[in-house]
């Protein structure tokens, strides 16, 4: 008979009731980097992270509606598969998986591990293959940059996420620890509601994910037009709730079309090299 596995998260909860958090802490974070070069305060693995993320992901595919519109569907697939190829190689070999959700908000996510949620009312916002790509291309930068592992490191040595951290192994599921658990990740209780990042993690997304998408042969200069397209959709009635968890849309528009002349070339380059994105939407 096999030995009982151990989970890393419950053995952490279990030396926290022992020893001083400080401590703990002390003993298990180490100093990170982010892409940009940002030091960042890590305290757990790549691998807790994964398992949250994909428990997260299940959650959601359980309780939230998925579309059945097989066009959207292979949007999104496409678009990710494209942008996936201008990712380091180590994140090219997450176990990748797309789903499209039946919500009329306009938004998208990504968890750490590789999971990436859309929703359909991102088509109305998004009108082309690079205006898609520009908020996925966000969402994986957030991935790649380990903004969620910051965010629940941070909640950690505050003392609020050890419940949620253990919900990982599935054996704690309560609506509390359900709610903490999204709440870690960037998720509110319902679909439609994103928690934001701090600005630092957003700028930071925003410049990261225009990059991975002018690697990978998008226009750069879809990025600014999403935007646009979000303000011009909070004329219209209900602002998007991702305006609402995002920075100044008008000052992030400045800074992406800031950056369209450095990366045209780059987008050019790509599709020099074969890199030529084709999704239908």
């Amino acid at each position: 008979m096999a030995a009982p596995r151990i989970s890393p998260v419950s053995s952490f909860a279990a030396l926290a009731r022992c020893v001083p958090l400080a401590l703990v802490l002390a003993l298990l974070a180490g100093c990170a980097t982010s892409p940009t070069g940002r030091s960042q305060f890590i305290a757990v693995s790549d691998a807790q992270m994964d398992q949250l993320g994909a428990t997260a992901f299940a959650q959601m595919k359980q309780n939230d509606r998925l579309s059945r519109d097989p066009s959207k569907i292979a949007t999104a697939n496409c678009v990710v598969d494209a942008l996936k190829v201008a990712l380091p190689p180590q994140a090219q070999r997450m176990a990748w998986e797309v789903q499209v959700f039946a919500d009329e908000n306009p938004n998208a996510f990504a968890l750490p591990g590789g999971k990436v949620g859309v929703n359909t009312g991102m088509w109305t916002v998004a009108k082309t293959q690079d205006e898609l790509a520009a908020v996925l291309a966000h969402e994986l930068a957030h991935v790649l940059s380990r903004h969620a592992a910051e965010r629940v490191s941070q909640q950690m040595a505050a003392g609020v996420a050890l419940e949620a951290a253990q919900t990982y192994t599935g054996s704690r599921t309560s609506p509390e620890n359900t709610r903490m658990l999204m709440g870690a990740l960037g998720l509110g209780a319902q679909l439609g509601v994103m928690l934001p990042f701090s600005r630092a993690h957003e700028t930071e997304a925003d410049v990261l994910g225009q990059q991975i998408m002018a690697e990978a042969g998008f226009d750069p200069a879809g990025a600014v037009r999403l935007w646009q397209g979000m303000i011009n959709a909070s004329r219209g009635g209900r602002p998007p709730q991702i305006l609402s968890t995002h920075p100044d849309p008008q000052n992030r528009i400045v800074a992406l079309q800031a950056r369209v002349a450095l990366l045209q070339p780059v987008a050019a380059q790509a599709r020099a090299s074969g890199r030529r994105p084709a999704c239908r939407m």
